[in-house]
């Protein structure tokens, strides 16, 4: 374990090889960052020099050295940004936090529900009322022929995820997540 420095003595500053890391792994984060859509990247609430610079570098695809330049700035931007919560924002986004598990999870176990009672499309359509409900009972109706016959393409199964991962993340403020699942954990 290295001493602390003495008062009397200014902290040391990091050496030039630490720096450099800290500043390719910047570049990394940015170039994660030119790999997502416009919309999601609205989704991270990035200062408006950052997401201009991304944007730019996304429109320099196939221009090496240009594009090379330009990470290079977003790489210098980032230092003046708070990276670390633009690290956590994207790995929530990407599915890699706790919470986007946790998401993905309460997801399933929706569909599960959905699968196994009709009724729980009224429990959705009281938090999303534009859902196509012929849709959803279509695709219910697939996936349950499916495991009857022992043929699960799973194609229907994963499409009732989708529906409802669309839903979910356009009403998330009106979920009353768990309301359900509550129920069943207390009987």
């Amino acid at each position: 374990m290295p001493l602390p420095p003495p008062k009397d003595r200014p902290e040391i500053p990091p050496s030039k090889t630490r720096r450099k890391k800290a500043m390719i792994a910047l570049q990394d984060l940015g170039e994660r960052l030119t790999a997502l859509s416009r919309e999601r990247l609205s989704r991270l609430d990035l200062p408006e020099s950052l997401l201009a610079a991304i944007l730019e570098a996304k429109r320099l695809e196939g221009k090496h050295e240009a594009r090379r330049r330009q990470m290079q700035y977003v790489g210098r931007l980032m230092r003046v940004v708070d990276a670390a919560a633009i690290a956590a924002r994207l790995e929530s986004l990407e599915g890699d936090s706790p919470q986007a598990k946790a998401r993905r999870a309460q997801l399933e176990r929706l569909r599960e529900r959905f699968l196994e009672d009709e009724r729980v499309l009224g429990e959705i359509l009281s938090w999303a009322p534009e859902a196509d409900v012929q849709h959803l009972r279509v695709l219910r109706r697939k996936v349950l022929e499916e495991r009857q016959k022992e043929t699960f393409v799973s194609e229907a199964y994963r499409a009732i995820y989708r529906e409802l991962k669309s839903l979910v993340e356009a009403h998330e403020a009106d979920l009353p997540w768990g309301a359900g699942e509550r129920e069943e954990r207390e009987a």
